[in-house]
């Protein structure tokens, strides 16, 4: 087990990349979310096992950002799994 961790501070460029990945492989990806209440910041991590992605926020209008494509991202896992 050797994991490729990779931080992004843009939003957009975290979106494209966790995608991709959910794309490649719809059913070994995972998503999770951690609010880390020492220093406020919600951490959001996409990973397939090989490769994560995480993105890292302390900001409010980030939530909703968070929270729309963690739906998206269920549907589109959800969806692969039935193809």
């Amino acid at each position: 087990f050797s994991s490729n961790m990779v931080y992004f501070t843009d939003w957009d460029e975290f979106v494209r990349q966790a995608e991709r990945l959910t794309a490649e492989h719809p059913d070994k990806v995972r998503c999770s979310l951690k609010y880390r209440h020492v220093d406020a910041k919600l951490v959001i991590k996409v990973t397939d096992d090989v490769k994560s992605l995480k993105f890292r926020t302390d900001q409010a209008q980030d939530v909703k950002k968070i929270e729309k494509f963690n739906s998206n991202f269920m549907l589109a896992v959800l969806s692969a799994s039935k193809a």
